[in-house]
């Protein structure tokens, strides 16, 4: 996602530096200034802030220390405070329920000898989370029972992680998992997307379909409560609210992002101005753009070895000839399984047909891998 974000920057004008510790990631390879150091880098961090006029962020799990340190002489958008919040998943239910927004039952761990009696307590099924550093499905057990609970407390009791703190969740036997994206600036002005639907497999994201196919009163209730929830956090940049959809038609946040999302990547092709293009708009001061949707759009991630199946040359090919069918490559050097390794998004004039495209592209995923 910092190479989006550099591609919209540099269309823009302005000019990038990317620190991130991993020396392979894509962005360092077209940024015009390049940090690769450890996050605990005190000389890093000094040459880092000297080279910006303003900051943000693509991954909430990077230390608020740093980015502490940083607004101390430059913008940083969202501030340190919210990713504070935000990248404590008991903080961030904690400060969502004491302000009224509706979130399952939760109940903090900081003893693993506790984890038995606090899933019974929730009730079964339910899902335990470490409170920090989980990304795509990472630091997650869903527990159906009181011995599935105990083996797990068993695990976590001999642990050698540095995650000593968890949090149990009341496992939601939702319909629909929809995202809103939200985008606000320092006055208060916002912008906010289209209600996107999206199916996760293993907790990794598979595929987002906007817009989401559901009731317009839920929609906007949906809409209205991610703005609400970004309001109360007085959010500078982009964010995207993830909920839960119940049968009874209730909705339940899950989470809150601080950053462009994985299920916004359709506004790079369907949209007059994408979730990235936002971030910029934000971060520098500039009046928001609009978030007219031009096209329906379905999008489907291609994790580990998919990206090898869709660029060979058949499946290329194949690929190009769907009307609407566009190709994003992130550029990773390391194809490993989970990994997302880049998308594809297809437009159409009617939903069904965007989302026809993406179901008969993800069986051919299959069918090539089962080959």
């Amino acid at each position: 996602m910092g190479a989006m974000f550099i591609t919209a920057a540099r269309r823009l004008g302005y000019r990038v530096a990317v620190w991130d510790p991993d020396p392979e990631a894509p962005a360092h390879k077209i940024a015009d200034r390049s940090f690769s150091a450890s996050f605990t880098d005190c000389s890093a961090l000094e040459q880092f802030r000297s080279a910006v006029s303003a900051v943000t962020y693509e991954w909430e799990n990077i230390p608020v220390a740093v980015t502490e340190t940083l607004e101390q002489s430059v913008p940083v958008r969202p501030g340190s405070a919210i990713l504070r919040v935000l990248q404590n998943r008991l903080g961030h239910k904690t400060f969502l329920a004491e302000r009224g927004f509706p979130v399952a039952a939760f109940r903090a761990v900081s003893d693993p000898k506790d984890l038995t009696s606090t899933a019974a307590a929730i009730g079964f099924p339910c899902v335990c989370k470490t409170v920090t550093a989980g990304y795509d499905g990472k630091g997650q057990w869903r527990l159906s029972s009181v011995s599935e609970a105990a083996n797990l407390q068993e695990r976590l009791s001999h642990s050698a992680s540095s995650n000593r703190e968890w949090i149990v969740e009341q496992f939601l036997a939702f319909t629909k998992e929809l995202s809103v994206l939200v985008v606000r600036t320092a006055d208060g002005d916002r912008r906010v997307y289209p209600v996107a639907d999206n199916v996760h497999e293993a907790g990794i994201l598979r595929t987002t379909v906007v817009p989401a196919v559901i009731d317009g009163v839920i929609a906007e209730r949906a809409q209205s409560i991610a703005i609400a929830a970004i309001d109360a956090l007085n959010g500078v940049g982009v964010f995207c609210v993830e909920l839960f959809l119940m049968p009874d038609g209730m909705l339940l946040i899950n989470e809150i992002a601080p950053r462009p999302h994985n299920s916004g990547h359709y506004t790079l092709d369907a949209c007059t101005v994408s979730q990235f293009e936002q971030q910029v708009r934000a971060l520098c001061g500039l009046p928001l753009g609009e978030v007219r949707l031009l096209s329906s759009a379905a999008m489907v991630n291609l994790i580990g070895a998919d990206m090898a199946r869709a660029s060979s040359e058949d499946g290329l090919i194949a690929l190009l000839q769907v009307p609407g069918s566009t190709l994003h490559v992130y550029g990773k050097t390391s194809m490993r399984p989970g990994r997302k390794m880049g998308h594809v998004t297809f437009l159409a004039g009617h939903l069904e047909e965007a989302r026809g495209a993406a179901l008969h592209f993800q069986e051919s995923l299959r069918a090539s891998a089962a080959t």
